[in-house]
């Protein structure tokens, strides 16, 4: 998920906008999925760091890019980037997502960074990491990470997400079971699921049938990463299948016209965490739970399921934070997501920081400016994203009265709604919604730090649009200028050149989490009757 750096760093990672490329000298690419180099045919700028793969990758994906942008840097390889400003060094470490995907480790005078990009961490991932890095449970590091740019995309889902293998081995056995299966669909379309497709390849002595007219793109990607499995027999067993647009409705006319030709149903298999992370199971029985990861289920379209994830769980998130011990954790997935990880509510404060501490400066806070409240400095422990905070935008849970803010920042717990797809495409994903500006009240209330307001001062008439929205983000940054409350409808000379500066709409109100969970519930009883 892009997001923009801290302003004190020189580069910028996935992230391809007026200000990264205005801003920052050096650029990486963590890998090639589209949501990560969005914008790049426009914005992009010498040099961008990538592996051969990843730029290859993306020079067929944007035909206009010139390859002379690219640095080419390879998994356990180091560069040198020489900056007359802050020089430092970057190396490379596979993050087990896809093909050419790989995090930056990066040293510097600003401290000593690691970008995930998208992972999926286990044992062998970290152990690849140089040895300083890594504590065990009862013991910290040697040197500590200041920060660590976290894939939390799955931050919020407790159950543990079998293993790449276990899944791919699922998927040969659900084929094996249906012997009588002419044609095998495999909806393996996306980077990163290549090893599935090899897999069934290698066991059952067939190619797999592409449609080059259909799926031009994923062609193209297949031809360059495992050229050799590729058939362009239509009559193959082996069949790609598009994940989207319409899936359900696309398999159900697949079995639909079987049954009508009085042949075999094909076999439709999905190898996807997607359908397990955010399908609603709640009202499954705590067994079937459990037992839902061990093999492929079948749902009520008779498309077959298979967890196999490219993203961390929770759990295995959580694991390699206590191993790493960083200082302090960034989501790169949507802001709420950090949040939900317990490394960070209990290490990553503001309060663990001295006033000397150079993370200040990295983040670009100054501790000199005036508080409304001297006593907010030591009081609010702030577990969201220093990157949300040096760009005004808080990841904190927001606590209103009445119609005064809709948040979906709220813990979850096992079926999540969240602004998943908004963030992928790199939109405005700001979660706070404001439907009027009251007058900023900050207190302590528990351990997240939880931000308050009261709504005895200002009203929507009283405050223009742009001003609720920059007069909100400086509330939520955790400290209240005075210049921001100085004039009597509560907006200052600040707050008016800061929303100028910004040159962006307020966000659009969003329906509340209560709505959006009785509009699934609604969908969902809508099915089964």
């Amino acid at each position: 998920m892009p997001i923009e750096m801290p302003k004190g760093l020189p580069f910028s990672v996935d992230t391809w906008t007026p200000s990264s490329s205005n801003n920052k000298k050096h650029h990486f690419l963590t890998h090639a999925h589209k949501d990560h180099s969005q914008g790049i045919s426009t914005h992009a700028s010498f040099p961008i760091y990538a592996t051969s793969i990843t730029k290859t990758l993306t020079l067929n994906y944007y035909p206009n890019l010139d390859e002379s942008l690219f640095v080419e840097i390879e998994v356990g390889q180091s560069v040198v980037v020489d900056d007359p400003m802050d020089g430092f060094t970057v190396t490379a470490f596979d993050a087990n997502h896809c093909p050419g995907a790989v995090m930056f480790l990066f040293e510097g005078t600003f401290g000593n960074i690691l970008h995930t990009g998208d992972c999926r961490l286990t044992p062998e991932c970290l152990q690849r990491l140089p040895e300083k890095y890594l504590g065990k449970i009862s013991r910290e590091p040697k040197c500590r990470l200041d920060y660590v740019f976290l894939d939390c995309t799955f931050g919020t889902f407790s159950s543990k997400l079998p293993s790449k293998h276990v899944a791919i081995r699922q998927v040969i056995d659900c084929i094996w079971n249906h012997p009588d299966a002419r044609v095998v669909y495999l909806t393996c379309d996306l980077l990163g699921q290549e090893e599935i497709l090899v897999s069934v390849c290698k066991t059952f002595g067939s190619k797999i049938f592409i449609d080059k007219e259909n799926s031009p793109e994923c062609f193209q990607s297949l031809s360059l990463t495992v050229p050799d499995i590729i058939s362009q027999d239509p009559s193959s067993r082996f069949q790609l299948f598009d994940a989207f647009p319409r899936l359900s409705e696309r398999a159900e006319a697949k079995l639909a016209e079987a049954r009508a030709n009085f042949q075999p149903e094909p076999l439709i298999i999905r190898p996807s965490s997607q359908w397990y992370v955010y399908e609603d199971v709640s009202s499954e029985a705590k067994k079937r739970k459990i037992d839902r990861f061990k093999e492929a289920r079948r749902d009520q379209f008779g498309i077959w399921h298979v967890c196999y994830s490219m993203h961390s769980s929770r759990d295995e998130l959580e694991w390699a934070l206590q191993l790493l011990a960083p200082r302090w954790v960034v989501s790169t997935t949507p802001e709420c997501r950090a949040m939900e990880l317990g490394y960070v509510r209990r290490h990553c404060s503001y309060g663990n920081l001295t006033p000397d501490d150079p993370l200040w400066k990295l983040l670009d806070i100054d501790l000199e400016a005036p508080f409304a409240d001297e006593s907010i400095q030591d009081e609010v422990s702030c577990t969201t994203s220093p990157f949300l905070i040096s760009q005004l935008e808080s990841s904190q849970e927001v606590v209103c009265t009445e119609k005064e803010v809709t948040t979906v920042c709220s813990q979850v717990q096992e079926s999540s709604v969240t602004l998943f797809g908004r963030a992928r495409l790199g939109l405005d994903n700001s979660t706070l919604i404001y439907e009027k500006l009251v007058k900023p009240e900050i207190s302590y209330v528990d351990e997240d730090a939880k931000v308050k307001f009261n709504d005895d001062t200002c009203t929507n008439r009283d405050v223009s649009e742009g001003q609720r929205e920059s007069n909100s983000k400086d509330v939520t940054e955790g400290v209240v200028r005075r210049d921001a409350v100085s004039s009597p409808n509560g907006v200052g000379e600040y707050i008016r050149k800061l929303y100028r500066s910004m040159h962006v709409p307020a966000p659009k109100p969003l329906p509340s989490l209560v709505d959006l969970l009785n509009e699934r519930k609604r969908a969902k009883r809508k099915l089964l009757s």
